[in-house]
């Protein structure tokens, strides 16, 4: 029998939840993890990985622990490791400070290993509960680029656009000046610092110099990936955080899906890119995007020769790019829009 998924399950877990999400884009190549230990509705520790190749979330909690956890329930948003990696498999701990019950948020996405932490620890007397509902839903979202990563050796393709209500992000002048106001700009920081890497077009890095990382404190430098076709960056756009797709990704200046794959074997699971146009429209005609934020300014242009920020390639009303609306928030005067491209049928 498998105990039931209870409401005080699932406010704990929101609680590990919470710790994981603090460490969104600080631990890759690993996903973000959170675990909380508790008795009796008592809190006892908690924890979360912090870096990859340092202690797990599991690890950290118990070491938190003020007394001894022996029969607490280990509350964790991810399928403990029940393998030796980088460090030992945390089912082992588990089995060694004698937890009475487990609670998972969700499975790990590795198939090889999907459940296997669950057999190991109901073998050894440990009852283990598999969470349901909304808060297994956002732990699954949690680890999404961890588990594309697994399943297709893809980053997750973060595409950020911010534009007039008609669809530009410059005017013909070819001077480049700020489209969406202050609250977009701070929402787009705090966007960077989720991810492993911020991605552009030479276009963009000749234009704006774009740094391309997070300006917040504590935030770990990103990688900056600069996708060149014909033209290479110049010596003053390349530090030691940058990726030059030709040089670093062997993209060959048309198909973008073998330097994805080169980006995720070098452990950038989650990566965001910032324009321009022309990079945003062939990733969305490859089919490589899975979440687009959308910023419109309430402003129209009206220029035939302003710079499109979605250049995909044309399409019909009986065939278009189909969208499915995911968020809507204000920042300000602007309205940030999040799709997810609709399934194919």
């Amino acid at each position: 029998m498998t105990d039931p998924f209870t409401a005080e399950d699932a406010a704990w877990l929101a609680h590990a939840l919470a710790l994981a999400e603090a460490q969104v884009g600080r631990t890759a190549p690993n996903p973000a993890v959170g675990a909380a230990c508790v008795r009796a509705g008592r809190l006892l520790g908690a924890g979360a990985h912090l870096k990859a190749g340092g202690p797990h979330a599991e690890v950290n909690c118990l070491a938190a622990c003020a007394e001894d956890p022996a029969g607490a329930t280990l509350y964790v948003t991810l399928e403990p490791c029940s393998t030796t990696g980088r460090t030992p498999p945390c089912c082992d701990l588990i089995r060694a400070k004698r937890l009475g019950r487990v609670v998972i948020g969700c499975l790990d996405p590795n198939p090889r290993h999907a459940g296997r932490a669950i057999v190991l620890l109901r073998e050894a007397g440990i009852a283990v509960t598999l969470a349901e509902g909304e808060v297994a839903a956002r732990c699954r979202a949690l680890i999404a680029p961890f588990a594309k990563a697994i399943a297709q050796g893809l980053p997750y393709v973060r595409l950020k656009q911010a534009m007039t209500l008609d669809g530009f992000i410059a005017d013909g002048s070819g001077e480049r000046r700020a489209v969406t106001g202050p609250e977009a700009y701070a929402w787009t920081q705090r966007l960077r610092a989720r991810v492993d890497a911020v991605m552009v077009g030479m276009g963009t890095v000749r234009v704006d110099r774009p740094s391309l990382q997070p300006h917040l404190p504590g935030v770990p430098p990103k990688w900056r990936v600069l996708v060149d076709r014909a033209t290479p960056p110049a010596p003053g756009d390349v530090d030691a955080h940058t990726l030059v797709a030709s040089r670093d990704l062997g993209y060959d200046g048309r198909d973008l899906r073998p330097m994805l794959r080169a980006l995720c074997a070098r452990g950038v699971n989650d990566v965001l890119c910032e324009g321009g146009g022309r990079l945003a429209g062939a990733l969305l005609d490859e089919g490589l995007v899975d979440e687009l934020h959308l910023l419109y300014a309430p402003a129209i242009l009206g220029d035939r020769t302003a710079v499109p920020g979605l250049a995909i390639a044309p399409r019909t009303l009986l065939a278009p790019l189909r969208l499915v609306p995911v968020a809507r928030e204000a920042l300000g005067a602007d309205t940030l829009l999040t799709f997810r491209p609709a399934p194919a049928t």
